[in-house]
């Protein structure tokens, strides 16, 4: 299984960022392999519609899960037509996010908000 975070920094330690698309970057780590793999995000300085842009480029990634501390409804909408569980995180960092992941204490990220629609908040 392929699990997909937002990241702050380049660093399995980094804390997960709280917005999903203006992280800087993402996490992608192969439960079945044991690796990490960092790609940048290409939408984190896109002027608007920033969400939708990287929940696309989620899906090109075709991971099977994304975990976030929050996600606007657009992007919750591109991931979802794509059948990727998304999962709300508890921890700040991205190392113990995924340990918790693979213990199963996740769950499924319910509470989906409207987005921040052209209010440059990051």
């Amino acid at each position: 299984m392929k699990l997909l975070i937002p990241a702050n920094e380049e660093n399995i330690e980094a804390g997960i960022c709280v917005s999903f698309g203006r992280a800087p970057y993402f996490l992608i780590w192969d439960t079945e392999k044991g690796n990490a793999r960092f790609i940048e995000n290409s939408g984190a300085s896109s002027s608007g519609g920033a969400g939708i842009k990287v929940a696309q480029d989620v899906v090109d990634q075709k991971v099977d899960v994304l975990i976030v501390p929050r996600i606007g409804k657009n992007a919750s909408d591109v991931i979802d037509a794509s059948n990727i569980a998304i999962f709300k995180s508890i921890n700040e960092n991205v190392m113990e996010t995924i340990q918790s992941m693979l213990d199963g204490k996740l769950e499924v990220l319910t509470d989906i908000h409207p987005g921040f629609h052209n209010h440059g908040d990051k």
